[in-house]
């Protein structure tokens, strides 16, 4: 059975760029396979990987949408809407060495999830099996973890920037997993973008007043934010850099 880690905080703390890191960490260190999903409507996962997407679950849901009210009628005779539909929808998933990546997409409607959180649902439900370790990027909040969109996920890692408020975002995620009964077996604080590597004080009694088990923290370094402005894969930074020691070191304590 595929252990699954989420990964959640609130938007531009990094989130997105640590689990990428992770993914790369998981192929490498403990041979995958992975199944790595993006599971924000605003997906950008493929782009700190360095990832071609053709198609997300939205996009093609919407195709099929389209499809219908069209004159021309894309299914095969023989075939119904259901396996056309299924065939379609594993376009959605793009295989590369190491790990394969499924993209939520866009919603149905305005600000609607209810069609392609189901498909996400079934769709890693179908792919799990094949795989060693299922990697979700997930939206600011905890939605497709509360509403059993997801498989039951055995480790939950909440991403903060070094700011009391980023802190107190965490924090309130971390009660809300409680208040949920997700199970994880564990959950754990990654504190990003830390000036010199270090916390002050403030950051830290905040850290202590929720709770949160503190798996590490993650220096400020340049050299990911001029890969990103540069349009480089993230995960590409090199090995020595301060960042992708310090989530390795991080990576490391997990029971993987």
């Amino acid at each position: 059975m595929a252990q699954t880690i989420a990964l959640a905080g609130k938007g531009g703390v990094g989130k997105t760029t640590i689990c990428g890191m992770l993914i790369e960490y998981l192929c490498e260190k403990k041979n995958g396979p992975v199944l790595a999903v993006d599971a924000d409507a605003n997906s950008n996962l493929n782009e700190v990987l360095g990832v071609e997407v053709e198609s997300t679950l939205g996009d093609i849901r919407e195709d099929i949408a389209n499809a219908e009210l069209s004159s021309k009628n894309p299914i095969p005779a023989g075939m119904t809407k259901a396996d056309y539909a299924e065939m379609r929808f594993g376009d959605a998933l793009t295989e590369t060495d190491g790990y394969d990546l499924l993209v939520m997409g866009r919603t149905q409607g305005k600000g609607c999830y209810c069609f392609v959180n189901g498909l996400l649902s079934s769709q890693v439900a179908k792919y799990a099996k094949n795989y060693r370790y299922i990697v979700v990027d997930n939206e600011a909040g905890l939605e497709h973890l509360s509403r059993g969109v997801l498989p039951q996920v055995d480790t939950i890692l909440l991403v903060s920037d070094c700011s009391r408020r980023g802190v107190q975002a965490a924090g309130r995620l971390a009660q809300m997993i409680v208040d949920l009964k997700l199970g994880a077996t564990e959950v754990g604080l990654i504190i990003n973008r830390a000036p010199g590597g270090v916390l002050n004080a403030g950051v830290q009694e905040e850290i202590a007043k929720y709770g949160m088990k503190l798996m590490g923290v993650v220096p400020h370094d340049e050299t990911v934010y001029e890969y990103d402005a540069e349009g480089r894969p993230s995960v590409t930074v090199p090995q020595d850099s301060p960042v992708k020691q310090a989530v390795h070191r991080i990576f490391d304590q997990l029971a993987l």
